[in-house]
């Protein structure tokens, strides 16, 4: 429903929320960019449905296993320094890519290895980014700047298909994939001298516990499982990464060939960039007015109807029919993954706040590991389509399940100022 202007805007009119927002948000293309140039050159010289299951798998499993790990090593070490040290490793990855393509020379082996390096990338990255927001913002910005990270990253995980495949078209795979390298350049220089962190913003924070591998991930569930806010959400995110997550992207160009516009070329571009559409008309709107009220139960209602847009597609068989469901995917998919973002973080203990970011990363990235087993893999079986339905019909299920146990869901509390 409509409502009162969000806190989004006080946020944008902070000058380190601006730049953290642009320069995120390109390296959040960026990342996806790679994801099309590189599926699609895969697709091509290996023809294989199991091969686009493996590039999931491996790209999300460092957020499984590394990722509670990272918010513990955030909390103890500059953030600024480990999303550099993201931002170097993919760019250092998007090159290799290039170099294959160019030498022609691109062997299954290779592919693998890198696709597992760009995951480690993204897991110092993510949690980092959203724990330096709390350095960023000023008193009364915090929610705001949150929101704007979600939609940053919610933006870039549906716009960067789009444009990695308006890439491939102008400037062809290989040149494009270098010059995405360029992307990632702009946040690792605006966080060489940016002015945050906890040193810079004198933050006085409690001693972070030592990271203790898989006993620190249960440690840090134990906590979530206390928080009527946060648990429903971690459960959400990690139901549709595990079910369906982004994997259906890996799968696109063959749906494309299925629809008859199996060729790199602006039919096959328009299914990306409907995706992206849908996405940035939400991220206008929630940039400026609540369009729903920030509760689990909405969250969830947001997300079972995304799962049965994507069913819809699945099943679909018309190509302006696949455009039109992929734009309402993308409007809903950014609406419910901004909101359960922003009620994770906002609600996390501040003792703890990196791991709980971390374990929600965990959920909401590292099992979509498992979605390319069951889109991708469990594809190479029963077909893309019917595999792609049964997981977004099994995301309806999860959903409804979770609204039978939330009773009515509990007000938000209100966010205590941040210290100056």
């Amino acid at each position: 429903m409509a409502g009162a202007p969000a806190a989004a805007p006080s946020a944008w009119r902070n000058p380190g929320c601006r730049a953290h927002f642009a320069t995120y948000l390109l390296a959040m293309m960026a990342d996806n960019i790679e994801h099309v140039i590189s599926y699609w050159v895969a697709f091509q010289k290996f023809n294989s449905p199991a091969l686009g299951g493996f590039a999931v798998v491996s790209h999300w499993l460092p957020f499984l296993l590394f990722s509670v790990a990272a918010g513990g090593l955030a909390e103890r070490f500059d953030p600024r320094r480990l999303i550099q040290l993201g931002m170097l490793l993919f760019m250092a990855v998007s090159i290799a890519w290039g170099l294959l393509f160019w030498t022609d020379s691109l062997q299954l082996w290779q592919a693998m290895v890198l696709l597992v390096l760009h995951g480690l990338a993204g897991v110092l990255w993510q949690t980092s980014s959203q724990l330096l927001l709390h350095d960023i913002a000023r008193p009364g910005e915090l929610p705001g700047a949150i929101r704007l990270n979600a939609i940053a990253r919610n933006l870039g995980f549906l716009a960067g298909p789009a444009l990695g495949a308006g890439l491939m078209l102008w400037l062809g795979p290989t040149a494009g994939i270098l010059a995405n390298a360029l992307l990632y350049a702009p946040l690792l220089w605006w966080l060489w001298r940016a002015p945050y962190g906890p040193r810079m913003a004198g933050r006085s924070v409690a001693p972070p516990r030592p990271i203790r591998g898989l006993a620190d991930i249960v440690q840090t569930g134990r906590e979530v499982a206390a928080n009527p806010l946060i648990l429903p959400m971690v459960l959400l995110a990690g139901a549709v990464s595990f079910l369906v997550g982004n994997s259906y992207h890996a799968q696109m160009p063959g749906y494309a060939q299925d629809l008859g516009h199996g060729h790199a070329d602006l039919t096959y571009s328009a299914l990306l960039a409907a995706d992206a559409v849908g996405a940035l008309l939400a991220g206008l709107l929630l940039g400026r007015i609540t369009l729903f009220a920030p509760a689990p139960r909405t969250a969830l209602a947001l997300a079972a109807a995304w799962a049965l847009v994507l069913a819809a597609f699945a099943l679909n068989t018309g190509y302006i029919g696949a455009l039109l469901l992929l734009f309402c995917a993308g409007f809903l998919e950014l609406s419910f993954g901004t909101m359960a973002q922003t009620l994770v973080q906002l609600n996390a203990p501040a003792a703890s706040r990196g791991r709980v970011i971390g374990l929600f990363n965990m959920a909401a990235l590292g099992l979509r590991s498992f979605s390319g087993i069951t889109v991708g893999v469990a594809g190479s079986v029963l077909g893309i389509h019917l595999s792609l339905g049964l997981s977004a019909g099994l995301v309806v299920l999860v959903c409804a399940l979770l609204w039978l146990r939330l009773g009515v869901s509990p007000p938000i509390p209100p966010i205590p100022p941040k210290a100056s």
